[in-house]
């Protein structure tokens, strides 16, 4: 039995003001002196960039989804035992998440024993905002929902008004936060902007003063505290043996690609890889490495510097001819396309490996959970097996009709609609398409890429 000081901050619903709840409740913790370590509930990368930055601690995703449920226990306990507090930060509306409420917020507050605090945007309502607290509680009696931030507030007499009838129903109010849009964080299409593109440090500052004032932090930490022990095997505890690497794997990151998940990243590590960060933006070439991962990011809103780098765009592309070993999601796929067509309708040459080019919508194409099966063996899994993912994006892959017949790489299927269709690249060692998927989830997989780039090593040796 350990025990790990934890809360988590859920919503009623999407945009309701959680990340910049809890990235000013970080920010202050950390001022006072506390070990934070944070989480976030679903497959969100931007969200906890705005965490790590505040706490100075990376940041991990919480998701039952992508990772099997009995993975979750040890994937925290390794990352949260030793710290002073634990906040764990919820994904959309407590209860939502995918078909039959998979990785929701309320399902891994119940996995983690973790008391909840529920936000609320009291914008243009009064006593409504007991009558929805008091649904959610009462919803899921198996969910300890202790208490309720409310946000937006207008006015004093707004505030007096709420909390009157909170008191009414006896639901703990743990925080009134004014309107203040000195504290909004930049948005875009994908959700809030990367912390790597606008300076974040400012909006934290002012967080910072604003929670500390406005949320009762010491009972917070009281709630935290209050939680119950969880049981933890010993070997949960156990980091990996570092054994001399095996390969080096080169991961694209910088401001156009930025979307990793840490423990992803982790087990390629504990498997033989190490990671050689570069950047498709601002290196001239990549580094010498056995295997080239792309993730996703915002390469739509960089295409003219990444279609400047002429000599990184040949770079990839040299490799990529000799056969190295490439896994791209989602910004990945598409910088390895021919070109981006951006929101105005400009061309952008990119690495060109793949024989398509990717345009931008205006309106969201996919959001949401996805089984892919892999329709020929890959860099990652053999034809016919299924991985679990997520998509989420908004551009549109137009195939070169001059490359007839188009080797797609998986036969995708919606969790919530189990609507079917192909996707995705899959030719020779380059495997790319829009899932973003979690090694920790499946660990065959990243064990097969890391075989992969150890042949390629091998075989440019000789």
């Amino acid at each position: 039995m350990k025990k790990i000081p934890r809360i988590i901050i859920a919503g009623t619903h999407s945009g309701v003001g959680k990340t910049t709840i809890v990235t000013g409740l970080l920010a202050v913790l950390k001022q006072q002196g506390l070990t934070v370590q944070s989480y976030k509930v679903g497959p969100d990368y931007i969200d906890p960039g705005y965490h790590q930055l505040a706490s100075g601690r990376v940041a991990h995703n919480l998701d039952t989804w992508l990772v099997p449920t009995e993975k979750i226990i040890p994937i925290f306990a390794k990352t949260a035992v030793g710290n002073d507090l634990v906040i764990v930060e919820g994904v959309m509306g407590l209860y939502d998440g995918g078909r039959q409420g998979v990785s929701s917020t309320a399902a891994i507050a119940k996995l983690l024993s973790a008391p909840v605090v529920l936000v609320i945007d009291a914008k243009s309502m009064g006593e409504s905002v007991a009558a929805i607290a008091l649904g959610f509680k009462m919803y899921d009696p198996e969910v300890n929902l202790v208490g309720v931030i409310i946000n937006r507030l207008g006015s004093a007499n707004h505030q007096k008004m709420v909390t009157e009838a909170l008191e009414r129903i006896r639901i703990p109010v743990l925080g009134c936060i004014y309107r203040n849009e000195a504290i909004s964080m930049p948005e875009r299409h994908l959700g809030l902007t990367p912390v790597t593109e606008h300076n974040a440090q400012d909006i934290i500052a002012e967080l910072c003063v604003q929670i500390s004032e406005q949320v009762d932090v010491a009972k917070m930490i009281s709630i935290a505290n209050s939680a119950p022990e969880l049981p933890i095997m010993s070997e949960n505890l156990k980091t990996a043996d570092q054994s001399p690497p095996i390969v080096r794997i080169g991961v694209a990151q910088d401001e156009a690609f930025s979307f990793y998940y840490p423990e992803s990243l982790e087990v390629l590590k504990t498997m033989g890889a190490e990671i050689i960060p570069f950047s498709p933006l601002n290196d001239t070439h990549l580094p010498n490495v056995d295997g080239l991962l792309f993730g996703g990011g915002f390469p739509e809103m960089f295409v003219n510097q990444l279609a400047c780098n002429v000599s990184m765009r040949q770079s990839i592309a040299d490799a990529c001819q000799v056969g190295i070993p490439v896994y791209a999601e989602c910004g990945g796929f598409m910088y390895l396309t021919k070109k981006i067509v951006d929101f105005d309708g400009k061309h952008y040459d990119m690495v060109g490996v793949i024989p398509a080019s990717c345009s931008m919508q205006s309106k969201l194409q996919t959001i949401g959970y996805v089984e892919a099966t892999a329709l020929t063996d890959n860099v990652l899994c053999l034809s016919g097996e299924c991985m679990r993912g997520h998509e989420f994006h908004f551009s549109l892959v137009d195939n070169d009709v001059n490359s007839e017949p188009f080797p797609c790489a998986f036969e995708f299927k919606k969790v919530r609609t189990g609507a079917i269709y192909s996707g995705g690249y899959a030719y020779g060692n380059i495997l790319a398409s829009y899932l973003h998927m979690h090694f920790a989830g499946h660990e065959q997989a990243a064990g097969r890429f890391i075989n992969k780039c150890s042949e390629f090593k091998q075989a440019r040796s000789i």
